[in-house]
């Protein structure tokens, strides 16, 4: 079986990791923000504690994307001063690709939590929008 990395053009691989290397530019601040933000507040519970090592999940594995994904698209950028063989792009590949979805899975469970904080009604609908924003990111991504 022939390898994904041998068949997508070098140009592809590299417009594709910097869409990856914005969005998860994006997410892990925002990560990083609500991260700030737990930690000056003055909740302590439970929760809150759960919330802030999700928070915490999320915005390091949105850090390990980027660097992933910087690492292939300079390996694929025109001018690059080794000689690169496609099999070469499978790890950061991976790791950047497995570090942005588990970054998306650990920032949706953020939200989904983030209501229970308030009130059991809102927590119900914070994690409903959270399992139906899933699905349609495992939809789209498929």
């Amino acid at each position: 079986m022939e390898d994904l990395s041998t068949q997508i053009p070098f140009d592809y691989w590299n417009k594709l990791a910097t869409q990856v290397i914005t969005i998860s530019s994006l997410l892990g601040g925002f990560s990083i923000a609500i991260i700030a933000n737990i930690l000056v507040s003055q909740l302590d519970t439970r929760l809150v504690k759960v919330i802030l090592t999700i928070s915490t999940l999320a915005a390091s594995f949105f850090l390990v994307a980027i660097f992933a994904m910087t690492k292939l698209m300079l390996m694929t950028t025109d001018g690059y001063p080794f000689q690169v063989v496609a099999e070469e792009l499978s790890f950061p590949r991976l790791i950047g690709s497995v570090s942005f979805f588990l970054g998306i899975f650990f920032l949706i469970t953020m939200i989904s939590l983030s209501g229970w904080t308030k009130s059991k009604i809102m927590g119900r609908l914070t994690t409903g929008i959270g399992i139906f924003t899933l699905i349609l990111i495992l939809l789209m991504t498929s």
